[in-house]
């Protein structure tokens, strides 16, 4: 018969992990495995909520390990049961999810290997409580782990840019290019050596070809002595102030609160900052859509390996040509009595140009990109919410641009290389066109 750990090794190799009795550090692996599948699969369908499972679970389990105590089995049978409620109540919605099955499976050999009757307690879901070395008030960060002062100590300060996503869905990237854009599905927002943002964005009703922000991953990579490799997500109606892991800081670091979770408004504005590269990171939920807005040094944001083959880099590149809408086109072509919605939203109320833009003007009053992405959005999805995305984007941009001349944007760009402005177009072309007409004239006094 095999040894107790050869069988876990096989378990873990078949895509779980089954623990013996008493193996309560072993049980917390089967759940990074899960972190694993949860970052590396798409949920099938937006409201697939074992995410919320998993954190809670880590959560109620999580004290003994990082105390050292031993394993109470009464309270890990209890945290196996409630995370089996939690995965039947969202059942329905997570068929097909990868992530979802895996944890079905684990949490049944888990039970039967700590003989865990199906039947009994159930508890509610608590955070975790840091032990004192973990603290989230801990002040005593390496200066490594201090952007400024570390990499800029002899040095001007470090140039910060930003970038932005909202509404259906509009990006302003790190040059300040603004466009309005297609990209349904998942798409990298920023790719660079210290972290990956994903979003995910689907029709905002079915059929209807305006999409929104639905999903949201942020991989924080294991950076020397600051941080462990940390994962956040938050999905529509779930916007989490933890990693998923439970925890609210960088690990277990003596570096580890130059990252952390801050709670601004419970379900709907959190904010991350992670100090050791100079970074904040605001994600809200408006209505039932995600918003995302960065502030990033420039060094932080051209930190790639291989600039030739990086691929998709939204905040940085812009969408592919044929990922943009025009939307001045689009106002042009709109009949002042409205568009006629389709499908499950479509008695969402019906916007004229004149009732969006007077709608819009309430919350911007000045009629820049983001007041014209307001009128958009209202236009193709009728979802007055769709006003407060834009105007909680436009007061991310007054939190975080470091340059407050640049907050509003009059010209919408199309072009995608970086720092291709549509006014710097304008001004090649006014310099072509001053050359042809002294040609012409020069031409003249020489015939």
């Amino acid at each position: 018969m095999q040894p107790t750990r050869a069988r876990v090794v096989d378990k873990a190799q078949a895509g779980w992990m089954g623990m013996g009795r008493g193996a309560g550090p072993k049980a917390l692996g089967f759940f990074k495995i899960l972190a694993v599948f949860l970052c590396t699969f798409q949920t099938v369908s937006s409201s697939c909520r074992i995410l919320k499972c998993n954190s809670e679970f880590w959560s109620a389990t999580s004290n003994n390990q990082h105390q050292n105590r031993p394993e109470d089995p009464v309270e890990f049978c209890t945290a196996l049961r409630t995370y089996a409620h939690c995965t039947r109540r969202t059942a329905r919605t997570c068929r097909g999810d990868l992530a979802y099955h895996s944890a079905v499976h684990g949490i049944d050999d888990l039970m039967s290997q700590h003989n865990c009757s199906k039947d009994g307690p159930t508890s509610q879901p608590r955070l975790r409580t840091p032990p004192p070395w973990d603290s989230q008030e801990r002040s005593d960060s390496p200066e490594l782990c201090h952007y400024e002062k570390n990499f800029h100590r002899h040095a001007a300060p470090p140039n910060y840019t930003h970038c932005g996503l909202f509404g259906d869905p509009h990006l302003r990237t790190f040059t300040d290019t603004f466009q309005t854009c297609k990209i349904q599905g998942a798409w990298p927002i920023v790719d660079n050596n210290y972290l990956n943002v994903q979003v995910t964005n689907t029709p905002v009703h079915p059929g209807s070809s305006a999409t929104a922000t639905t999903k949201l991953t942020i991989i924080f990579k294991n950076f020397q002595e600051c941080v462990d490799q940390k994962v956040y997500q938050a999905e529509m109606d779930e916007l989490p102030a933890a990693f998923i892991d439970g925890s609210r800081n960088g690990g277990d670091k003596s570096g580890a609160n130059s990252l952390k979770i801050i709670e601004k408004v419970a379900g709907q504005h959190i904010e991350i900052q992670a100090k050791y590269i100079g970074t904040t990171i605001v994600v809200r939920q408006v209505g039932r859509y995600l918003t995302f807005a960065v502030r990033m040094p420039e060094e932080v944001v051209n930190a790639v390996d291989d600039k030739d083959n990086q691929g998709l880099y939204l905040c940085l590149h812009g969408c592919p040509q044929n990922q943009q809408i025009d939307f001045r086109t689009f106002h042009s072509q709109t009949p002042e009595t409205g568009l006629r919605k389709h499908g499950a939203g479509s008695n969402a109320p019906s916007f004229t140009p004149k009732m969006a833009g007077a709608k819009c003007k309430e919350k911007l009053p000045v009629e820049d990109l983001y007041f014209k992405s307001c009128v958009f959005d209202l236009l193709t999805t009728g979802d007055v919410n769709f006003t407060l995305a834009a105007y909680y984007a436009f007061e991310d941009v007054k939190l975080l641009h470091s340059n407050k001349d640049k907050i509003h944007l009059f010209e919408r760009t199309t072009d995608l290389g970086p720092g291709n402005t549509a006014s710097q177009q304008d001004m090649v072309f006014t310099k072509i066109l001053v050359v042809l007409m002294c040609l012409v004239q020069c031409s003249a006094v020489l015939l």
